[in-house]
């Protein structure tokens, strides 16, 4: 490891409490996890000194990594080659579960391949923190910069900081959004029960039968039509409808 810069002041609790202050209150339950990211790296920039651009790996639902989020399309792209590769900084510091930081990529010799590829994109240092929580590794946050030896320990203290408030608004904001289609599905289902219990109301009146029989009626005729029980019971309320429009008219 080469030398790292001189110590420096670390921001003040309160300082630290007013970012995660300005990001939750984007915390709304309408809020997507992209909008909270795009927030947390925006915030990243200012907050670790020497950074040139910054980022945020997801974790998707079938486990593969995506940039959610980033400042540029130099840090975008640098993030791209480790997700081609399969290494590099931040898939480590994700997959350990461990701060790693690099000082020199031109010099780095734990990822060849990504330092080689990534040499010509302008960054020389990389610091790449996880985003926990006590349940989940939810993705991590990187910064990189310019200058060989970009971040030393003050900056790793402040971007872990900034982790974990950044880590406890993604599990948030993804509960929201889990909740939401938990939401829409349970609504979906209770309509198409409503459906078919009017559907089965119909046939009990039409062909004078008790709601067990008219159930099994509606099941045969959605096999019968390759359709699902609701969707059976949609038509036969359509038909329903059409047959006392045409009595009325």
């Amino acid at each position: 490891m080469s030398s790292q810069n001189g110590p420096a002041p670390l921001p003040l609790d309160e300082e630290l409490a007013a970012v995660a202050a300005r990001v939750a209150g984007l915390l709304l339950p309408r809020e997507s996890v992209e909008a909270v990211l795009d927030l947390v790296v925006t915030l990243a920039v200012p907050a670790v000194p020497g950074v040139a651009g910054a980022g945020v790996t997801l974790v998707d639902d079938a486990g593969g990594f995506t940039t959610t989020a980033a400042s540029d399309d130099a840090t975008r792209a640098a993030d791209a080659l480790q997700y081609e590769l399969g290494e590099g900084p931040c898939l480590t510091a994700l997959a350990e579960g461990t701060t790693v930081r690099v000082d020199d990529i031109a010099i780095e010799r734990r990822w060849r391949r990504w330092c080689a590829a990534a040499d010509g994109s302008g960054f020389r240092a990389v610091l790449s923190v996880p985003l926990l929580t006590n349940d989940d590794r939810h993705g991590a946050i990187k910064v990189y910069g310019r200058q060989p030896g970009a971040f030393g320990d003050t900056a790793e203290e402040v971007l872990a900081k900034f982790a974990g408030q950044a880590a406890t608004l993604v599990a948030n904001a993804r509960a929201h959004d889990r909740a939401d289609r938990f939401s829409d599905l349970f609504l979906a289902t209770l309509r198409e029960r409503d459906t078919i219990n009017l559907a089965k109301g119909v046939l009990v009146e039409r062909d004078g039968v008790d709601e067990e029989t008219a159930f099994g009626t509606l099941l045969a005729t959605a096999h019968a039509r390759d359709r699902s029980p609701a969707a059976a019971a949609r038509e036969l309320l359509d038909a329903a409808r059409d047959r006392r429009a045409g009595a009325a008219g």
